[in-house]
């Protein structure tokens, strides 16, 4: 049987719907079923008369299991061991289950029938309605009211968008009946798939996994709006704007019509618009030729800590007569982003004609991929707070809403395909797979393209596409209008096409020392563009280590711990604990252990990013891998599942700070990193070693100038005297004695020695460790503490000042605001800073912030930990 030619039909009508024009939104009252144990068909389960028995109640958008789960048909998968529980998870640990096929037995491996009812309201009738779903996985039939309105042989692809005209089979002002029968993906279909990141589903994300709705219109749909900006000879003072949309002619008569349009407040513009039945036709309007779109002095979308992330806003509609047959709107941000490549073949970046140094982390959404918009909303806080200013997706494209909240934020999205499945094995591609693949960019550029956060699109992750299909992904773009950088891969490898991408994937993926980032100069370290890499594991507080893991298995590291690492290389934590061990000492317990993992996590991710920072320029950017966790995992993150900041997230904030001073490794030199537009000049940086009984062997202080986006230096000096482990403290302020910059670091006699020669593509060896173990002895402390708390409608402030009244360095003090005494953590939490260090008699002041409803109905009580503190 071909399923060539009906894909090739839908593709054209493939757009998420919109709010421009009333829409009912078909989220509640779904019930899912087996097919197994449904023996009737589409024609008869799509009938007001057919009476589901049995059914799971289920709210869309949903995957099959995130329903059952919902329902407590299983225990929650993401606690202990308990996913491996749940039928049909029988496939190796560690394994890329999306290249396994279903076991026989496994209850998913049937299709499952999707089934609502909903009423369509009589005032709109006479109105066109059309039918929107903005993703399912992986195939489905589709029924309304007793009628097949698409097959499986259409509706075939993950990152597919749908729309159907329903009109002829719809009811108007009474109830409607919508059944959609699923098929699970195989190892064949570019479906969603996991990766080592985390385990798979056993029901493979099959459901209706982004929204279902109805739209109405008159004869004629307005789509795919789109604004896109060049600024006037390079300059900030003039920006020309193209707009563009797509009408597309719903019956079987030619439409005459007007397309408008407006942006803001400046005055409207239209086109005259002739459509044969059924034609589809993109409208264009350009600054030559419509005054309206040049715009003097713009206010511009910038990046995280470039400028403020100034959006605007288009109307358009079509016209036929008087009546308006239909209209969208549209945010979206004046901004131009290109990218080149320099005499080393590194990219760069730059926005609105400024350089653009990439720091960033990859994004994983819930790994039942259940629908968390104030998660989302917490989570890009969180970027924003490190002073990131990148979420790169692997495949996994978000929703609107994540968009629309990087548009606000200033967030920039590093967007493309998936690795390590059917999406890169193209050889093995069939018929079916390409047009899948053409129509699934088609559907995602057009959705994406209008989001200022969009940085660049990559056609390929682990490697770059052959040509044929290069070619014809970067012909979509071209046809839609792509108006910013596209690359062949994440990967730094050449194609006929594009020539070199001026990126690298050379790892490390695994634990290396801090200084592994400025020394190493043939792998992953801080030159060039590293589209993905990690320090290693990243172990969450202990408090989020209770949360995901039974009071048996707590402590010692077993399978339990290892299952909630990766896959492949990364099916354990031995390499980040073996260093842990030799770096610091044995860990006695698991209080131990969470603590130490913490001060890895925290100099490790922090050198990383300060490597990049120092060598701007010649590094053009950095993705940590990875920036959040699809459920509860001990690896690569900068916050955890819980939404618990830990080292990581300190160590990497206050590596990006945008006026920053901080220690080089290889050279030992003390620097001051801008990564802001204008100089600073009369910065006065203070420099302190001190052992560890807090005497102070150093104690200097520099005047320093640093130009803008770009960095100054000063010797450290040789001192004599030192313990074998001893604190070096580095403080910057401005001409008003302000701080602008604090850091602190642990350094000793004995640091890390690497093994260059035996790097592999996912770490380096070490062949000695650094010895820290002397931490152990460092004299204990007292810091006193007070918190006052102040509100502000929604948000709340916590002002904590804390005052280390001993002798000797308060070291590594974690800050933690719980539910009561004996509660958990006030989650989501913006600390000001934390994981800090006091020197002898110093006060400080830190800020916390959070909203009221997050804190629930308990008091907030102040916690203080620290490594050497009563």
């Amino acid at each position: 049987m071909t399923r060539l030619l009906p894909i090739l039909l839908i593709i054209v009508f493939a757009e998420p719907a919109h709010a421009a024009t009333p829409m009912i939104t078909l989220d509640h009252g779904w019930q899912i079923q087996s097919s197994a144990k449904v023996p009737d068909t589409g024609d008869a389960i799509s009938t007001s008369t057919f009476h589901p028995t049995g059914w799971y109640p289920a709210t869309m958008p949903s995957t099959v299991l995130a329903a059952l789960v919902a329902n407590k048909v299983y225990p929650d998968p993401y606690f202990g061991l308990n996913l491996r529980s749940i039928p049909g998870t029988s496939y190796p640990v560690g394994r890329n289950f999306s290249t396994i096929a279903m076991p026989d037995d496994s209850p998913f491996r049937v299709p499952w029938w999707f089934r609502t009812e909903f009423a369509v309201p009589a005032a709109i009738r006479g109105q066109r309605l059309s039918l929107h779903f903005d993703g399912i996985n992986y195939r489905a039939n589709v029924w309304l009211n007793g009628r097949q309105i698409a097959t499986s042989a259409e509706v075939a692809g993950t990152y597919r968008l749908y729309e159907f005209d329903i009109t002829n089979a719809a009811r108007t002002g009474g109830a409607n009946v919508l059944a959609v029968e699923i098929f699970p993906p195989t190892p064949d279909d570019l479906a969603w798939t996991w990766v080592d990141w985390n385990p798979a589903p056993p029901d493979k994300n099959v459901g209706l996994w982004r929204p279902v709705s109805v739209t109405t219109s008159g004869p004629v749909t307005v789509r795919h709006a789109l604004v896109v900006t060049t600024l006037a000879n390079g300059s900030l003072d003039r920006a020309d704007l193209a707009v563009s949309a797509e009408v597309h002619n719903l019956t079987d008569a030619a439409v005459h019509g007007v397309l408008h349009g407006r942006i803001d407040t400046g005055a409207p513009f239209n086109h005259s618009v002739d459509l044969a039945p059924h034609e589809t036709r993109t409208v264009r309007f350009l600054a030559a030729d419509v005054p309206a779109l040049r715009v003097a002095h713009p206010k511009l979308w910038w990046p995280v800590d470039m400028g403020q992330p100034d959006l605007s806003h288009l109307d358009v509609d079509f016209q036929i007569g008087a009546i308006v047959s239909d209209a969208a709107s549209l945010t979206f941000g004046m901004r131009e982003i290109a990218s080149s490549l320099d005499a080393a073949g590194a990219r760069h970046f730059a926005i609105n004609g400024r350089p653009l140094l990439i720091r960033g982390g990859g994004w994983a959404p819930d790994m039942l991929l259940r629908e968390h918009p104030d998660r989302q909303d917490a989570e890009l806080r969180y970027v924003r707070d490190m002073h990131l200013n990148t979420v790169r997706l692997e495949g996994k494209l978000e929703d609107e809403h994540f968009f629309d909240v990087a548009d606000q934020y200033g967030i920039l999205v590093l967007a493309g395909w998936c690795c390590c499945d059917r999406w890169e094995q193209w050889p093995r591609w069939n018929a079916e797979n390409r047009l899948v693949a053409s129509a699934s960019q088609h559907d995602q550029i057009c959705r994406l393209r209008s989001h200022p956060s969009v940085l660049a699109w990559m056609n390929g992750s682990d490697g770059p596409p052959p040509e044929d299909v290069e070619r014809m992904y970067i012909d979509i773009l071209k046809a839609l209008d792509w108006p910013n950088p596209y690359i062949s891969s994440a990967a730094g490898k050449r194609t006929s096409v594009t020539g070199a991408s001026g990126v690298k994937m050379n790892g490390p993926y695994d634990w290396v020392p801090p200084s592994y980032w400025l020394i190493d100069s043939t792998h992953g370290g801080a030159f060039g563009f590293n589209t993905e890499t990690s320090p290693g594991a990243a172990v969450p507080p202990i408090e989020s280590l209770r949360k995901m893991l039974p009071v048996g298995h707590l402590w010692p590291i077993d399978d339990v711990w290892n299952y909630h690492a990766g896959g492949g290389q990364f099916k354990d934590l031995q390499s980040f604990t073996k260093a842990l061990n030799a770096r610091y000492g044995d860990a006695t317990g698991l209080d131990d252990y969470a603590m130490k993992s913490q001060l890895m996590t925290y100099e490790g991710e922090r050198a990383m990013f300060e490597a990049f920072g120092r060598n701007t320029g010649k590094a053009t950017g950095v993705i940590q891998w990875m920036l959040n966790n699809a459920w509860p995992s001990m690896i690569w993150h900068l916050y955890d599942y819980f939404l618990e900041p830990g080292g990581g997230y300190f160590g990497t904030k206050k590596a990006c700070e945008p006026v920053h001073i901080q220690y080089s490794y290889d050279d030992r030199s003390i620097v001051i990193v801008n990564t802001t537009a204008q100089a600073r000049t009369g910065l006065t940086a203070a420099i302190k070693i001190l052992t560890l009984d807090g005497t102070e062997k150093l104690s200097t202080v520099t005047m320093m100038d640093v130009a803008a986006d770009n960095h100054a230096s000063v010797a450290l000096p040789d001192v004599a005297g030192l313990s074998p482990t001893y604190f070096l403290d580095l403080r910057v302020t401005d001409t008003a004695g302000k701080i602008v910059s604090t850091n602190f670091y642990w350094l000793g006699a004995k640091m890390d020695e690497l093994d260059f020669a035996k790097s592999t593509w996912y770490t380096t060896p070490v062949t000695s460790y650094a010895d820290f173990t002397a931490l152990k002895d460092l004299p204990a402390t007292t810091v006193k503490s007070a918190v006052l708390f102040t509100q502000n409608g929604g948000e709340a402030h916590a002002r904590v000042t804390l005052t280390n009244t001993g002798k000797s360095v308060a070291f590594f003090l974690r800050l933690q605001l719980t539910k009561g005494a004996d509660g958990d953590d006030v989650l989501p939490m913006l600390w000001e800073d934390n994981f800090i260090s006091l020197l002898p008699g110093e006060t400080r002041d830190i800020i916390a912030t959070y909203t009221v409803t997050d804190q629930g109905a308990a008091r907030p009580t102040l916690k203080v930990t620290g490594w050497n503190v009563r």
